[in-house]
């Protein structure tokens, strides 16, 4: 039976074995999807060791995507763009591949949302590696404008910089004053309770405010943007179940329902 696994660390917390699991099982497929604890210094030996057990693919979360960025042997244009990898495979030729599915993932989870993204101005929050994946996909999208807005200016711009000229960086205190339809936090700020520190003048027009953290209950960004008056709010569980989709086409060449699977994760979040 072909092995698949995400590895990470921590690695309890991960929702991939249920998604995966539930995804193989709706399409017939015979695998087994399993949750690896790296050493923190050691991922590249895991992944060998898994490898070397028969094992087929990944995903890989924190803090361990730029380390399979170097380890892959050869890196989609995605990953390159992203400069971090989330999954993995062995192609055809036996070559360990990079990809990354982060910003297809955020894209399909957009489009399933209803939002229109084409020739829309968006204003995504944080430049950390969450944002750098998901920008490219935007563009390719079809979006009119890009601000990238970051605490520390400098990391704004040096991610814009990979960019053309629809892509800014800036500070939070100094976002263009221009109409955003939607509005994305990348930051890990409802982590600790808290929401990024801009002005809610830029949420007047928004159409969408979207949280790529998930929880049981909304954001504390989330909570805020409904307030200023945000048409429609989500937060990022559909973001990781089409992300996990798009990793597993990768590796069975079949592209799994996320409607189910995501109905599921949700029921699990509200039981907790």
């Amino acid at each position: 039976m072909d092995r698949y696994a995400v590895f990470g660390n921590p690695i309890n917390h991960s929702k991939s074995p249920v998604i995966h699991r539930q995804f193989a099982q709706s399409l017939g497929e015979q695998l087994q999807y399993d949750a690896i604890l790296a050493p923190l210094d050691g991922f590249a030996d895991s992944w060998q060791q898994f490898v070397a057990a028969g094992g087929k693919g990944g995903n890989v979360t924190v803090p361990f995507k730029e380390q399979a960025f170097q380890l892959a042997e050869q890196l989609s244009d995605r990953a390159i763009q992203a400069g971090a990898v989330n999954t993995l495979y062995i192609d055809n030729q036996g070559k360990l591949t990079g990809d990354n599915t982060d910003g297809v993932g955020l894209v399909a989870d957009l489009l399933r949302l209803g939002f229109v993204l084409h020739n829309s101005n968006v204003l995504l929050l944080g430049a950390g590696g969450a944002s750098r994946g998901v920008i490219g996909p935007l563009l390719a999208a079809g979006i009119k404008k890009l601000v990238l807005a970051n605490r520390t200016v400098s990391k704004a711009e040096a991610i814009a910089a990979n960019f053309n000229d629809s892509v800014l960086g800036c500070g939070f205190n100094n976002i263009p004053d221009q109409a955003y339809q939607l509005v994305i936090n990348a930051t890990s700020s409802g982590l600790s309770g808290a929401r990024p520190d801009i002005n809610a003048q830029h949420l007047k027009h928004c159409l969408l405010a979207y949280d790529m953290l998930y929880g049981a209950e909304p954001t504390p960004f989330l909570h805020w943007a409904k307030a200023q008056g945000a048409q429609q709010v989500a937060d990022g569980l559909g973001m990781l179940v089409s992300q996990a989709a798009e990793a597993f086409y990768l590796w069975r060449n079949k592209r799994p329902d996320i409607e189910p699977v995501l109905t599921l994760l949700q029921q699990q979040l509200k039981a907790l």
